[in-house]
């Protein structure tokens, strides 16, 4: 079998973003708690498949050079070609044709985070939090629904409650990258919160946060963590290796925003990071919780 290295990547744009490899490792550095590391080579693969996706269409939405349109429509291109039952030209969607075709895997969660990163090129301000939530819908709703697929257990009631947890994990993504997202010109902080607690954007770009911050962030951390509680009750619907890995997004998620919380909300220093025995800690706790 031709390894991933082996593929040229015949595709317009950026190759440092493009090039496979790095594309992966990134996915997988950020992608995966330690409960995913646990599971069967077969099914860690299928879902490398799914991040490497997501982490290629968000690396071209952030950091391509050159067009990045473009390069969006070039990897649009190609889910067609893979519903066509054509070969990608791109080496990443090579592998996650073979993941599409063996789940039955729809298109509409593929596209949809092609259109999120269409919109963040557009899009670097959100009045309020139902705009953010629509945003998450494309960027990192489909994430959940995809894992599921591949796990057999894409029902409805398991995608509505998958949709609370990734939305609440992309709202806790945010949280933690205030800075760097600031550094792109992008605020995902809703505008009405900031004039709810005083914060303008000079404060965001501060070395450290104030106290306005500080108080922002400990309202934006517990909305995220009810979202999170929210979605929880999928993790008890859900068997085996799919329990696992889904119990292993939650526990990551409340470990970040523990994280924060360690941080005393200044998320403006630095980008606070759950420790692996708070990831294990959350993990349990995820676990052994019957409903």
């Amino acid at each position: 079998m031709t390894s991933l290295a082996d593929r040229p990547a015949q595709v317009p744009g950026d190759r440092r973003v493009h090039d496979p490899e790095s594309v992966l490792a990134k996915a997988a550095h950020e992608n995966f708690p330690v409960a995913l590391r646990l599971l069967p080579r077969s099914v860690r693969h299928h879902l490398m498949a799914i991040y490497g996706f997501a982490r290629l269409v968000d690396d071209i939405g952030d950091e391509a050079s050159g067009n990045r349109r473009a390069q969006l429509d070039a990897i649009d291109a190609d889910i067609d070609r893979i519903y066509r039952g054509e070969a990608p030209r791109h080496p990443l969607l090579a592998e996650l044709a073979t993941t599409v075709r063996a789940f039955d895997v729809p298109p509409e969660p593929l596209r949809r985070l092609v259109q999120a990163n269409r919109q963040d090129q557009t899009v670097r301000r959100y009045q309020d939090l139902d705009g953010l939530v629509g945003y998450c819908e494309l960027s990192a709703n489909p994430v959940g629904h995809l894992v599921l697929y591949v796990f057999g257990s894409a029902t409805p009631e398991r995608l509505a409650l998958s949709d609370s947890i990734c939305t609440g994990l992309q709202l806790v993504e945010h949280w933690q990258d205030v800075a760097e997202d600031l550094a792109r010109d992008r605020i995902y902080l809703p505008q009405e919160d900031l004039s709810r607690f005083g914060v303008s954007e000079r404060d965001l770009a501060a070395a450290s946060a104030g106290e306005p911050v500080r108080r922002l962030m400990e309202f934006e951390v517990s909305r995220a963590g009810t979202m999170l509680s929210e979605g929880a009750p999928l993790i008890a619907t859900l068997h085996g290796w799919a329990r696992l890995a889904v119990a292993g997004f939650l526990a990551g998620g409340r470990a970040a925003l523990a994280a924060i919380v360690a941080a005393e909300y200044d998320v403006l220093s630095y980008s606070p990071k759950p420790t692996r025995r708070r990831l294990a800690r959350e993990l349990s706790s995820v676990l052994l919780r019957k409903g």
